[in-house]
């Protein structure tokens, strides 16, 4: 399979499921452009397993199947998730062995896993998303690359835990609770009868994401203009949809929040000026 119909292929999962990273996917060069969006195009296809409505012990086959491709990279020919991850990683140092990492973490999902404290939380929040700003690290220009390493997995923890806040009713239809039992019992919250309490710990949490994005924006200043413009976006996209959480406590009981398309492109557009020479 031609690599460049792969990277199409990835460029369309990603702006398609993957909406939010992509305004700052898009201001990378063509080449860490096509390298993240394969590094996306896979973690959403992991992500879709562990979400799906399949049986466990299938979820589990598939999964399986997923760690297989890792490991033979270079004779996948006919997907083009992996043909396109495959020209990437000759491309760039992307340290494929965090995709392990992030199946790690669908695997707790899949096995249905909950938390009495946020020490407990925190693993699975570096497995499936620490793990992906540290493959996306792999795709930047960057010095210091060990510090950078622990800002990209600080950073991804922040998203993590805002996409916990946004997703709180959609996780608690399909039979998950990720927030920590221990925060629940402190502010006599009960998830499944929520009253104004709630509102109390959702802005205890995203403090606690706050203090995560304060530390993985530290990040920018390691990475070359283009990606600290890319990632700047990414963050700015998702700090403002925890602010506006943060504000309005009850809407994540009515659906999922989102931000508007134009606030999204205004946010790129900031994080590109910010970063002009």
């Amino acid at each position: 399979m031609n690599p460049d119909w792969a990277y199409a292929y990835c460029q369309s999962v990603t702006r398609q499921e993957a909406a939010n990273f992509y305004y700052g996917i898009r201001l990378l060069h063509k080449q860490r452009r096509n390298a993240l969006c394969a590094i996306y195009a896979l973690a959403r296809r992991v992500d879709d397993i562990g979400d799906g409505s399949a049986r466990p012990d299938e979820k589990q086959r598939r999964l399986e199947d997923e760690r297989r491709g890792l490991d033979s990279l270079d004779t996948a020919y006919d997907d083009p998730v992996l043909v396109a991850l495959a020209d990437a990683v000759h491309r760039f140092p992307i340290p494929v062995e965090a995709f392990k990492e992030l199946i790690d973490g669908v695997e707790m999902d899949v096995v249905g896993m909950r938390y009495e404290t946020f020490g407990d939380l925190l693993p699975y929040c570096r497995r499936v998303a620490g793990a992906i700003g540290r493959l996306s690290l792999g795709v930047f220009e960057a010095r210091d690359r060990e510090a950078a390493s622990v800002y990209a997995d600080d950073l991804g923890v922040a998203f993590q835990l805002t996409n916990i806040l946004r997703d709180i009713r959609e996780d608690l239809e399909n039979g998950r609770v990720y927030l920590p039992s221990e925060d629940l019992e402190r502010f006599g919250c009960d998830l499944s009868a929520p009253d104004d309490r709630i509102h109390d710990l959702i802005r205890f949490e995203a403090d606690r994401a706050s203090a995560w994005f304060e530390s993985g924006l530290k990040l920018l200043p390691l990475l070359d203009r283009q990606s600290a413009a890319c990632v700047g976006a990414m963050a700015g996209i998702y700090r403002r949809l925890l602010g506006r959480i943060e504000r309005r406590p009850d809407l994540v009981l009515r659906g999922r929040v989102s931000l508007p398309t134009w606030e999204k492109g205004w946010v790129a557009v900031r994080s590109l000026a910010a970063v002009a020479p």
